[in-house]
This record gives structure tokens, sequence and C-alpha cells, in this order.
């Protein structure tokens, strides 16, 4: 696993039950915040680790955008989010500002990342301490 893969796989781990992030926030919280893709990417290649909860993340619209593989589809996807309470329409889109995780600035601090860098580029994805 390359040391980006684990990066994701550390970050998205915490993401609690009930609550998502978008693929742009995860490469935020990597300090890369262009790198959605590369998320993206990073994810498909680390499927079926344990205690990955892949399906908290979503494209920043709020919608489920998997494509589908054999591990995974979006309504699995959908199922999956809807079992910790996260209201998904048929159409898989969801409010993800309802439900959105926003860690303290605390808990970013083991992610190493500039303070600056938390108070600006990820403000509107943290939470108060």
């Amino acid at each position: 696993m390359t040391e980006f893969q684990q990066a994701v796989l550390d970050i998205v781990r915490i993401i609690p039950e009930g609550k998502v992030a978008s693929y742009g926030q995860i490469a935020a919280y990597l300090g890369a915040p262009r790198a959605a893709r590369q998320v993206g990417w990073a994810m498909r290649s680390i499927e079926g680790v344990p205690n990955f909860p892949w399906w908290r993340v979503l494209n920043n619209a709020g919608r489920i955008s998997i494509k589908g593989n054999q591990y995974n589809s979006a309504q699995q996807q959908k199922e999956l989010l809807e079992a910790e309470g996260v209201v998904v329409s048929q159409d898989f889109l969801l409010d993800i500002e309802a439900y959105r995780f926003k860690p303290k600035p605390s808990r970013l601090k083991n992610l190493s990342l500039d303070p600056e860098y938390i108070g600006t580029r990820l403000a509107r994805f943290v939470g108060s301490d």
C-alpha cells in the first residue's frame, strides 16, 4: 500500500457512523485540496480492506457517484448509509451539509497539518473545539 493510500484509509476510518465526507474533503485533510480524483482512485485500489467504511465518502454535491464494480455499487452504498441513519433519495442524493463530518481542530492536529492551513483552507470542513 502506498503512503497516499494509507493516509486516505486512515482519514476515512475516522469518519463516524452516520456522517459523510466528500472526496475533496478527504484530499483537503491530506493537505492536497485539489486531489479529490486521486482520493477516489486510492479508495478504489484499497477495496476489501477490513474496517474501511468506504460508503461514507461521496461527491461534494451529496450524490453517490460510485460507478460500481465487483465489490461495491451505488445501491449498496445507499443501503449502508441508510442503515446508519443517513437519508438518501432514490436518485442517490443526500443533504451533505446535514451529515458532513466536521472534526474538531484538535483532532486534525494528528494529521500534521499547518494550523494556518486548518484555519483557512479547511475552515468549512472543521467543527469547533
